[in-house]
């Protein structure tokens, strides 16, 4: 379902703030939608119909504005995962630690200074 032009997204904590206000204190619509600075005169009683279809489930799943949803991994492709990344990290530490070793020679077996030509 494509938005129309100029519609705004109202952040989760506030459509649960204004539900709360609304199903459960009884506060008019017209009240929530003046203190949070809704717009549109019926996204109140939208979001109640919707609140009383779905339940909790209205804020679950939303997928984000590219349409996908976000990729999930399992507990062992996270663990393989961080692992290559630790071992690619310990190669690269102990690349640039020879780099700078032969930089500053150090390490060399010619510890008293002397040119050994």
């Amino acid at each position: 379902m494509t938005r129309r032009q100029g519609s705004k997204d109202y952040p989760e904590w506030m459509k649960r703030e204004a539900l709360r206000l609304y199903l459960e204190e009884g506060v008019p619509a017209g009240e929530i939608r003046q203190q949070f600075s809704i717009i549109d005169p019926n996204r109140i009683s939208a979001w109640a119909r919707q609140y009383r279809k779905e339940g909790e489930g209205m804020f679950a799943g939303k997928r984000s504005r590219s349409g996908r949803k976000p990729k999930q991994e399992s507990t062992e492709a996270q663990i393989a995962r961080l692992e290559m990344e630790v071992d690619l990290l310990k190669k690269f530490h102990a690349e640039l630690r020879q780099g700078s070793l032969a930089k500053r020679d150090i390490g060399s077996s010619n510890t008293t200074g002397e040119d050994t030509k």
